[in-house]
């Protein structure tokens, strides 16, 4: 009876504070349809407490707004036109309105094949759009990390992971079995090949949680072999990856390197998080209260993911 009420009670607290996957960057899309005529979309978070976020283009420069503002999932899209009199290379762009957990990510695609990838936050609001084209989108690399670092579920799961593993050969096998299978869908989903709903995808991460939960409280059947548990769950972890990348958005142009940089940002993220974890676990093997720790383990992590699964079917049976 206390396991049961002190589980509801993880459940109740999870409810009014517990949140997945907060990266939620805006994104700023300027694709030259004429010489120094663009058309512009402005996608802004719109969950985020402050006044939306804008853009302050150069003087020489004329928007022109399309239609109002709409609501597409949790952003605020505005569609605009944009027509300069000078070359919008060598020119600075300031976006306003971003915090501490918003940054805005600029991307241009010129009309002569050349093309931007830029990132700004609300300690670096200006950019300067550099006369050549940068080929590689490196600023994925940091969203992935920040994917990552903001993803609470995913972070849950690799702790959860360290947990059931015994052997440094073992957490090895088991976190690149993970990385394996959360790369694989993760580059078969953003290109097309197969896809599964966003909301289904996390629906099913949370039962993923649920499992795992088992699984620290009398972890017997994975016990010498976590990594086909990390393998079969990464694949679909990958599928939430790959929801977060299609919700920033990314240039067709340069998709396979947005989809590399985002995914090593997400593996680095990984390797600072981990020694942690692992650390963590090590500690409470020292002071000799794994037991009592992995009870409480799996009673936490199980009630935070009842939280998420309920909110995520609900979400799925709503629309």
């Amino acid at each position: 009876m206390s396991k049961l009420i002190f589980l509801i009670s993880l459940i109740l607290i999870s409810f009014n504070n517990l949140q997945a996957h907060e990266l939620n960057p805006a994104r700023l899309t300027l694709s030259e349809v004429e010489t120094k005529s663009f058309d512009v979309v402005w996608r802004f978070p719109s969950n985020v407490l402050t006044q939306p976020g804008s853009v302050v283009f150069p003087s020489d420069c004329k928007e022109t707004l399309n239609s109002l503002p709409e609501i597409e999932g949790k952003y605020q899209v505005t569609i605009s036109s944009l027509v300069c009199e000078s070359d919008l290379r060598n020119q600075e762009l300031t976006i306003k309105g971003l915090t501490r957990m918003t940054d805005a990510l600029i991307s241009i695609q010129f009309i002569d094949g050349g093309q931007y990838e830029g990132l700004v936050s609300v300690n670096k609001p200006k950019v300067m759009i550099p006369g050549e084209s940068n080929l590689y989108p490196t600023n994925y690399f940091w969203l992935g990390v920040e994917h990552l670092l903001s993803g609470i579920d995913h972070l849950i799961f690799v702790l959860g992971l360290i947990f059931i593993v015994v052997g440094f050969k073992t957490l090895i096998k088991t976190i690149t079995a993970f990385t394996l299978a959360h790369s694989l869908t993760l580059a078969l989903s953003v290109t097309g090949i197969f896809q599964l709903p966003q909301s289904s995808a996390e629906a099913l991460i949370a039962l993923t949680l649920i499992y795992l939960a088992l699984e620290v409280g009398n972890g017997e059947k994975y016990k010498k072999t976590p990594w086909l548990l990390a393998f079969g769950f990464g694949l679909l972890h990958g599928f939430g990856f790959a929801g977060a990348l299609s919700e920033i958005g990314f240039s067709e142009a340069s998709l396979l390197y947005s989809l590399f940089f985002f995914n090593l940002g997400i593996e680095a993220g990984q390797l600072l998080v981990v020694p942690f974890f692992v650390m963590f676990v090590w500690i409470l093997n020292r002071i000799k209260i794994t037991q009592i720790t992995f009870q409480l383990s799996s009673y936490l992590i199980g009630g935070i993911a009842c939280f998420w699964l309920i909110e995520r079917v609900n979400k799925i049976l709503i629309f």
